[in-house]
């Protein structure tokens, strides 16, 4: 029988991330294209959600999050970010941070609305919010620096604009957004009365004693912000699915309301296991940056040895390169060249723009374990055009 799809559906398609790592295994490479990262999981998250599964806590948990984990990230809200929440009316525990977006679209925004984002932007937002009946508007940054100018946001934003969405630090970039910038953004902000989604998966993995600062820590931004925030990058834990919104109480309860509806709630044992990784010591979180900054330099190194151009990232793990130079058609034929030429998987910095500004790049993922990272640079180098 034939079936029509659904209209929410039409204007999808599936990502080029996953077409490179269907590709990369098919060839047997190294996949530096998706975010797999491999590092292993601290003993204090593993081991507190194996506590938590032998002690039963195998059932339902409200559909907010369990009490031990709201508490625990109020006190890392309050210590890390600068942000006093009550972590029984402003806190909910989701299905990772792209359960808490999508829950967060749903229940604050209307079909129609315009949502701003910022090129390059992560695929999954622009999907989330093209099945959520939401029209996507864009401000291209231009590389390397990627800065926000003031009157380029406020010409980008149209009368239906809604909301903007940040990435901070960047996936796929690596930018950081600074606390001029975030200014500007409050400005804009105020004057066009706008929702601002503020994704900060990355928040722990910073470089060249870069801090983070969370948008909603900035002047009056944390009564019209909901800052998204999760453990899979932190604790090395992408399949846990465990992700987060923080909002004014108001807010919350509608994104918890659509977060019921849609995962019922977060699994329990690893709520427990993540409550239990946030109470790692500092030095466990500076660790983390030292070893990213570490497989930052190698990979930009091996980048720059292979005759691409990186644009060295301040954040998160992945670097984005420059192949203006090559005189490739566009993005994607120069990745399946690279995996076809030396075994390694790339993205197309096309799967992050609207624009044909991706087409000069593709886009390089570090969070791999040492011996991975340098036979991957090894393998780089023999690339020809």
């Amino acid at each position: 029988m034939n079936f029509p799809i659904a209209q929410r559906i039409a204007d999808l398609r599936p990502s080029d991330i996953r077409l490179m790592t269907k590709e990369c295994e098919r060839v047997g490479g190294i996949n530096l294209g998706q975010g797999l990262g491999d590092l292993p999981t601290p003993p204090l998250v593993r081991d507190g959600a194996i506590k938590a599964i032998l002690e039963g806590q195998n059932t339902y948990t409200p559909s907010e999050g369990v009490s031990p984990l709201r508490l625990a990230i109020a006190e890392k809200l309050k210590r890390d970010n600068g942000l006093d929440v009550d972590p029984d009316k402003e806190i909910v525990i989701s299905s990772g941070t792209t359960g808490a977006f999508a829950a967060t679209l749903t229940a604050l925004l209307n079909p129609g609305d315009g949502i701003l984002l910022l090129e390059p932007y992560y695929g999954y937002h622009l999907n989330t919010i093209l099945l959520n009946g939401l029209e996507p508007q864009f401000l291209t940054l231009t590389p390397p620096e990627f800065s926000l100018d003031e009157a380029a946001l406020n010409a980008a934003v149209r009368p239906n604009t809604r909301a903007m969405v940040l990435c901070t630090p960047s996936n796929p970039s690596g930018k950081m957004s600074s606390a001029e910038e975030l200014a500007i953004v409050e400005r804009v902000a105020e004057r066009h009365n706008l929702l601002i989604i503020s994704d900060e998966i990355y928040e722990y993995i910073t470089y060249d004693g870069r801090q983070h600062i969370s948008p909603a820590s900035v002047g009056r931004l944390r009564e019209r912000t909901v800052s998204i925030m999760g453990f899979s990058k932190t604790f090395s834990i992408t399949g846990w699915r465990l992700g987060y919104a923080v909002a004014d109480a108001a807010l919350a309860t509608a994104i918890n309301l659509v977060n019921d509806l849609l995962y019922v709630c977060a699994p329990s044992p690893l709520q427990y296991g993540a409550a239990a990784g946030l109470q790692a010591p500092p030095e466990y979180f500076q660790s983390l940056r030292n070893e990213y900054q570490r497989k930052r330099d190698i990979i930009c190194a091996g980048l720059h040895e292979a005759g691409l151009t990186p644009l060295v990232p301040q954040g998160a793990y992945y670097v984005l390169a420059s192949i203006a130079h090559l005189g490739f058609a566009d993005a994607k034929t120069a990745a399946l060249i690279l995996l076809a030429q030396t075994g390694v998987a790339s993205v197309p910095g096309s799967s992050f723009y609207q624009s044909s500004s991706g087409e000069g790049l593709i886009r390089f993922c570090f969070a791999k374990d040492d011996a991975t990272l340098h036979e991957a640079v090894k393998r780089l180098s023999k690339f020809r055009v």
